[in-house]
This record gives structure tokens, C-alpha cells and sequence, in this order.
């Protein structure tokens, strides 16, 4: 199969997703990062777009299952009903512990989940990239808050964040968060 005729196949694909021709950047990631202090709930506060995140109301949790890796649990507010979808998160290498590596299928490789800033009690900063055929990649960035809402100053620092470390924000947005008990 031609790398043109792939490329086209997976134009649907890419189009709810953030994608920029070369190689993904690299940041650097949260030094002496503590998975344990980073376990629970977040609250999804602002994203790049994302084909498997179009809902409102959207939550990641994260703890420890009894054979090491870690469950992830999310979910959002879709057409008025929850939907979850669990996946597991592993460290694949444990002298970079920010660097995770999350699968949603036992059919699908892990793809990167980077924690590039985090305090553990209010907010985190999260970037993944995948190189598609080495033309080009797909990119992913989250804030993301213990409670459902972020001070304006602390959206803008994760955001400055994000852009000093190469990343492109610019289709960027927030997430609604206000859905009572659903």
C-alpha cells in the first residue's frame, strides 16, 4: 500500500485530532514525578481536540489494580447519559515515571501520556504525540484539575507551559464542566 493511499485512509481519523508534519517534540517531563500522589480523580478543564473525548463533563481516574499497572477509568457526558471507557496505563520505563504509556484496547500499543507539570492537588499538564509514518504526528494536550474548574491565572500559566515547551495550542478549548449529578 502506497504511504499516499494510507495517508488518505486515515484523513477521517486525523481530522478530529491535532496533527503537524515532521517529528513529535519532546518536552521534558515532571522530575521526580510520584505516581501515588498522582492517583484519583482529575477533571478534564481544557484540550486539544480529540476524536475519543466530544462530550462534557469529562473525568479521568486513576488507581492501581492488584497486578501493578494502573486502571484508567474515564468518562463524559454525552447526549445527556455517562459513557465510561476503561483502559490501563503502564510505566514503561521506571527511571521516567512521568512518562506512561496508555492503551484503551488490548488490541492497540500504548501511546504516550506525559505529565509535563503537576502540583498532585489542583492541576496537571499532559501532552501525548505519536509520529504517523514519520511525516507527520498526532498530538494531544490536557489540563486537568482535582475540582472541576481552574483560576483563570492557573489555565494561563499551563498554557504558556505547553507553548514554551513547542507545543501548539492554538485549537485548544475548554471543557464543560457543569452537568449537576449525571
Amino acid at each position: 500500500m502506497s504511504a499516499v493511499y494510507l495517508l488518505l485512509l486515515l484523513v477521517p481519523t486525523i481530522s478530529a485530532q491535532t496533527f503537524r508534519f515532521g517529528a513529535c517534540p519532546t518536552p521534558k517531563v515532571q522530575s521526580n514525578f510520584s505516581l501515588q500522589l498522582y492517583l484519583d480523580k482529575w477533571y478534564e478543564i481544557e484540550k486539544l481536540p480529540a476524536s475519543f473525548a466530544r462530550g462534557q463533563c469529562i473525568e479521568a481516574n486513576y488507581s492501581v489494580r492488584k497486578d501493578g499497572t494502573i486502571r484508567v477509568l474515564n468518562s463524559q457526558v454525552v447526549g445527556g447519559k455517562r459513557e465510561f471507557l476503561e483502559g490501563t496505563a503502564v510505566v514503561p520505563d521506571r527511571q521516567e515515571p512521568a512518562k506512561l504509556g496508555v492503551s484503551f484496547s488490548y488490541f492497540t500499543p500504548y501511546s504516550p501520556y506525559w505529565v509535563l507539570e503537576t502540583n498532585y492537588t489542583n492541576y496537571t499538564i499532559v501532552y501525548s504525540c505519536t509520529d504517523i509514518l514519520r511525516i507527520f504526528h498526532v498530538y494531544y494536550a490536557w489540563i486537568l484539575a482535582r475540582s472541576p474548574s481552574l483560576p483563570s491565572e492557573t489555565v494561563h500559566y499551563a498554557k504558556q507551559l505547553l507553548t514554551d515547551k513547542g507545543i501548539d495550542i492554538s485549537k485548544m478549548t475548554p471543557t464543560y464542566q457543569s452537568c449537576g449529578n449525571i
